[in-house]
C-alpha cells in the first residue's frame, strides 16, 4: 500500500473568504449571516490530519423554522415570484459563472472539509457550474402541452413552482449535492431552505456568499446547517414547507418520508445502494479490471452508487482478482491536497469505525480478506484512512453483501451463466445502480433490460450527466433528481381550460 504523508495546508488560508461573527462561520437565513439562535456551534475536523479547521454555527429546530418563515415570505409575498423565467435564467447563469471564478477555492474547501483528493473536488466544482448552467437554460424553456378536447375550449397545462423547498443533503459531495438540489429548485422559481451534513457545511456556505453577492432576494436561499435528527426533522415536518427533497441514508429516508406526511409534502427521496458490477469472461480484461477499482474506491467508497458487488463470471475469476488485488495494492492513499494521492479518507472517526465494523463481520462471516481490511498507521495515523479492501468466497447471505457499507469495501461474488447473474445482482433491497462488461452488446442489452436499478452502465462505472436523470428502484428512493426530471419534480402541473363558445350551459332550468 502506498501511502502520502500531509502537506502543510493552513485552514484559515482554504477559508479565507468565509465570513465569521466573532470567530464563527455563520449560517445564512433570510438574506443575513447570523448566529444559530440558542448559540450553538459545531467544531469541523479535516478527515485527513483530525485537526480542527473551523467552528461553524449550529442550528437547532428554532433557526429551522425561522430559515423556513423566511422562504415562505419569500415565496408569498417577495419579489422572487415575479422574476421571469429569462431573469432567472441569467442570475443562475451568474451563479455559475462566480463558481468557475472561485473553482480553485471551492475544491479546496470541499477536500479540506471532506477529505478527497483535490482532482476529485476540482471536478466538482466543474460540475456545480455546468449543472447552474444547464437549469438555467432549461428555465426559458417549453413547460406545458396544449390538448384538443372533445368542446370548443382552449386547454392547455403550465408547471408553476411548487413553493418553499426543504433540501438536505449528504456529506460525501458537498457542493455537488447542494448545487442538485438548488439549480432546478431555483430555475423552476421555487425558494429553497438547504441543510447541508453537518460535517461538511463549507462549500455550501460559501456558495450562499456568491448569492448575496449576486443579490438575489432575502428568503430565497436559506442555508441551515445542523444535525438531521433536529433540523432535518423541523424541515421535513413542517406545514409551511411544500416539498422534501433529501439525499442519504435508505433509514433516514423512512424518517423523512414519515414526517412529510404532516401536510403530504411532494417528497423526492435518494437513498442508498448495493450495486452489482457484472462482468463476463469476454469483458475487455483491462477496461473491465480499471472500472472494477473505480467504481468502489472512488471517494473510498462513500459513493450510494457505488460498484460495491463485483459480480464475475467463473471462469475469469482466478485471473481477475490477482490482476485486481495487485492494483488495488498499489493504490495512492493520503491527504487530498497531496497532488499523488488517488484516495482519501473516511469522513469522520464514527464512520471509520462503522466501516472497519462491516470488515471484521466479513471475516466472521467467513469470507477471505484478500488486502486491505486495516486502518492505515505511520504517516496517516491521525487521519481516518483504511486501506482498499476485497473479499472474496462470500455467499448471497453475508451482511457485507446485503448491507451498504459506504466505504472502500469491495465483495466478489462469482457466476455460471447470464440468468444467475442477473438473479445475484437483483438480489438486493436496493436498486440505485449497475454496471455490465461484456463485448458482446446484444447480450449487454440483455442483461441490463433485466437490471432492476434507475443508473446503469455498460463498459464503464459511474459517469453521471446533468442532462440524465438520477434515481433508484426498489428501497433506493422514490423520484429523480437531474435532467428534465430533475426539473418537473419542482413543479406543479395546472390544468386550464378556456371557453371559446361563452354561452350559459343550460343544465339546470331557468324556470
Amino acid at each position: 500500500m502506498q501511502t502520502t504523508a500531509h502537506p502543510a495546508v493552513h485552514p484559515d488560508e482554504v477559508l479565507r473568504n468565509l465570513r465569521r461573527i466573532d470567530g464563527v462561520i455563520p449560517m445564512y437565513v433570510d438574506g443575513k449571516w447570523r448566529l444559530a439562535v440558542e448559540g450553538g456551534t459545531r467544531q469541523l475536523f479535516n478527515p485527513a490530519n483530525g485537526q480542527p479547521i473551523a467552528l461553524v454555527a449550529e442550528a437547532t429546530e428554532a433557526d429551522a423554522h425561522a430559515a423556513i418563515a423566511a422562504a415562505r415570505r419569500a415565496f408569498d409575498d417577495g419579489p422572487w415570484r415575479s422574476v421571469s423565467a429569462a431573469d432567472r435564467a441569467a442570475m443562475l447563469f451568474r451563479v455559475a459563472d462566480a463558481i468557475d471564478a472561485h473553482r480553485d477555492e471551492f475544491t479546496r474547501i470541499d477536500t479540506l472539509n471532506n477529505g478527497k483528493p483535490l482532482r476529485e473536488t476540482e471536478y466538482d466544482a466543474v460540475d456545480a457550474a455546468n449543472c447552474f448552467r444547464y437549469y438555467a437554460g432549461l428555465a426559458t424553456k417549453p413547460h406545458g402541452q396544449t390538448f384538443d378536447v372533445p368542446a370548443p375550449s382552449q386547454t392547455f397545462t403550465v408547471r408553476e413552482p411548487i413553493g418553499v423547498c426543504g433540501q438536505i443533503i449528504p456529506w460525501n459531495y458537498p457542493l455537488l449535492m447542494a448545487t442538485w438540489k438548488l439549480a432546478p429548485a431555483l430555475a423552476a422559481g421555487n425558494v429553497c431552505v438547504l441543510k447541508p451534513a453537518e460535517l461538511t457545511p463549507l462549500s455550501a456556505i460559501r456558495l450562499a456568499a456568491i448569492f448575496e453577492e449576486l443579490e438575489f432576494p432575502p428568503g430565497v436561499l436559506n442555508i441551515v446547517p445542523g444535525p438531521g435528527a433536529t433540523v432535518g426533522h423541523a424541515i421535513a415536518a413542517s406545514h409551511l414547507v411544500d416539498k422534501i427533497a433529501f439525499t442519504g441514508g435508505t433509514k433516514t429516508g423512512r424518517s423523512i418520508m414519515q414526517d412529510a406526511t404532516s401536510n403530504l409534502k411532494k417528497i423526492s427521496l435518494e437513498l442508498g445502494g448495493k450495486s452489482p458490477n457484472i462482468v463476463f469472461a469476454d469483458a475487455d480484461f483491462d477496461t473491465a479490471v480499471d472500472y472494477a477499482l473505480f467504481g468502489i474506491f472512488a471517494n473510498a467508497g462513500q459513493v450510494c452508487s457505488a460498484g460495491s458487488r463485483l459480480i464475475l463470471e467463473r471462469s475469469l475469476h482466478d485471473r481477475f482478482v490477482e490482476r485486481l488485488v495487485d492494483r488495488a495494492k498499489k493504490i495512492r492513499v493520503g491527504d487530498g491536497f497531496d497532488p499523488a494521492s488517488e484516495m482519501g479518507p473516511i469522513i469522520s472517526p464514527i464512520h471509520r469505525e462503522r466501516v472497519e465494523g462491516y470488515i471484521a463481520t466479513g471475516s466472521e462471516e467467513g469470507a477471505q480478506l484478500l488486502c486491505g481490511g486495516k486502518r492505515l498507521g505511520g504517516p496517516l495515523a491521525s487521519g481516518n484512512f483504511i486501506a482498499p479492501t476485497i473479499f472474496a468466497h462470500t455467499t448471497p447471505t453475508m451482511r457485507i453483501v446485503q448491507e451498504e457499507i459506504f466505504g472502500p469495501v469491495l465483495v466478489i461474488q462469482t457466476f455460471d451463466g447470464e440468468a444467475e447473474a442477473i438473479a445475484l445482482a437483483n438480489d438486493t433491497v436496493y436498486g440505485l445502480a449497475g454496471a455490465v462488461f461484456t463485448q458482446d452488446i446484444a447480450k449487454a442489452h440483455r442483461v441490463i433490460r433485466k437490471l432492476r436499478a434507475g443508473i446503469t452502465w455498460i463498459n464503464t462505472y459511474h459517469p453521471t450527466y446533468n442532462e440524465a436523470p438520477w434515481g433508484g428502484y426498489k428501497q433506493s428512493g422514490i423520484g429523480r433528481e437531474l435532467g428534465t426530471y430533475g426539473y418537473d419534480a419542482y413543479t406543479e402541473v395546472k390544468q386550464i381550460n378556456v371557453n371559446l363558445d361563452v354561452e350559459p350551459s343550460g343544465w339546470f332550468s331557468a324556470d
